[in-house]
């Protein structure tokens, strides 16, 4: 009888290509890794891993098994839900992702009315970029991320997800208040087309977006600083240095000195929740996506992207 733990190590090891990977995303050294492979190569009577350089490789028998074994666990997190769902009740344990801006401007109201509504559900909640909380759940190192689509760009989606809208967040320009665009009612990504822009580090999944957003205008950003937090570079913005996206999700309070224009064409971003098709019965996902919708509630409008 094969070992699910011993299993679940194999599926780590496939999924993250390296035996420190494994580790960090099952939360255990690389050495029990090691061992618990080890384990596994006797239980078979087969190698499963091959030295490649300083790293190592599933060899073919190690491929085969970590397809099976990936089968399997879906096929636990089934009977988890299914079990779940028929004894109806919020509990257990359950993981949250969130991208920087929701974890501020939601989780803490999500974690409050779950800790309140469902007190023998236990949430874990950490901070990722949209791109690593999919990755996350893919891997099952989350049960649920927060994530973002932009209205023009939207992240890519691996098969197997189910998702749920949890608002629609709108976008300003943030400029400081002596710029002469200032005291509009509303301006053009055009107008900005000779100024400085604080934008996000490069490479990150907005940063594309803002690139590809106003290339797509005929634009050719100078981009002058960049920054991770929102709330950086509009102190970055209020010091006189350029101007900014500000997404109204995670925002206040405004920094002094800067003024956020709407943007007269509607630019805006969906948030939503991400999670294993395979784990949709659970209560605990499902009382998680209403909180969150709820929380959404005021700060945009729900509506599916």
């Amino acid at each position: 009888m094969l070992n699910l733990e011993r299993l679940r190590t194999l599926d780590a090891l496939a999924r993250h290509g390296s035996v420190s990977g494994a580790a960090e995303g099952l939360h255990v050294t690389t050495s029990a890794v090691s061992q618990q492979m080890a384990k596994l190569e006797r239980e078979v009577g087969q190698q499963l891993l091959a030295k490649n350089g300083r790293g190592v490789r599933l060899t073919d028998a190690g491929r085969l098994l970590a397809d099976h074994a990936a089968r399997i666990l879906s096929q636990v997190e089934l009977a988890q839900s299914d079990l779940e769902a028929q004894r109806g009740q919020v509990v257990g344990e359950l993981r949250l992702a969130a991208f920087p801006t929701a974890m501020r401007g939601l989780v803490p109201a999500v974690l409050s009315a779950l800790r309140a509504d469902h007190p023998s559900l236990r949430v874990r909640s950490r901070e990722l970029e949209p791109e690593l909380g999919v990755n996350a759940v893919i891997r099952g190192d989350a049960d649920l991320a927060i994530v973002l689509d932009w209205y023009n760009k939207p992240l890519p989606m691996p098969e197997g997800l189910a998702t749920a809208v949890v608002l629609d967040d709108p976008v300003e320009i943030a400029m400081p208040e002596g710029h002469p665009l200032a005291a509009r009612d509303a301006v053009d990504l055009e107008d900005f087309a000779e100024d400085e822009w604080v934008a996000w580090p490069e490479g990150e999944f907005c940063h594309e977006w803002l690139l590809y957003t106003l290339r797509g205008k005929g634009i050719e950003p100078c981009i002058a600083h960049r920054a991770e937090e929102h709330h950086t570079q509009l102190a970055l913005v209020a010091a006189g240095l350029g101007v900014c996206v500000a997404p109204r999700l995670g925002r206040d309070p405004m920094p002094a000195g800067v003024r956020a224009v709407p943007v007269r064409h509607r630019v805006h971003r969906y948030i939503y929740a991400v999670w294993r098709a395979d784990a949709d019965r659970r209560p605990s996902i499902r009382a998680a996506v209403e909180a969150l919708q709820k929380a959404g509630e005021g700060i945009g409008s729900v509506a599916s992207p």
